[in-house]
């Protein structure tokens, strides 16, 4: 995966570790977790999808993320995104009107040990 992001013009080395780092088929649900590392959306239930890794990455290194700095993410979804922000130092806040997904999202962070702050909304 981060050889194809890299190839698709990805340079930022703190946001190619962080996902590297980030095991994204934790956050996909089966029977779709055998598909996890190809460069596509997968959905997570809801009507809601987690995010093509190129989409993540594009959108995280435009955004110049230095760490200590606050990011407010609206649509937690699968909490994919919020983790990768959050492995790279930022401050993340995020929130989520679907409080199934929510609920998946908060016991991802705790299990895998992020402080992220999340809120229903």
């Amino acid at each position: 995966m981060i050889a194809v992001l890299k190839d698709r013009g990805i340079t930022d080395a703190r946001l190619l570790r962080a996902m590297g780092k980030v095991e994204r088929h934790l956050f996909v649900p089966e029977p779709f977790t055998n598909r996890s590392y190809e460069d596509s959306a997968l959905p997570i239930g809801k009507g809601q999808t987690i995010s093509q890794p190129y989409t993540v990455a594009f959108m995280t290194q435009a955004l110049g993320i230095k760490e200590g700095e606050r990011v407010l993410e609206v649509g937690t979804g699968s909490g994919y995104q919020a983790v990768i922000l959050a492995e790279m130092g930022a401050r993340v806040f995020t929130i989520e009107r679907n409080l199934e997904l929510l609920a998946g999202a908060r016991k991802l962070f705790d299990r895998l040990g992020y402080r992220i702050v999340s809120k229903a909304g």
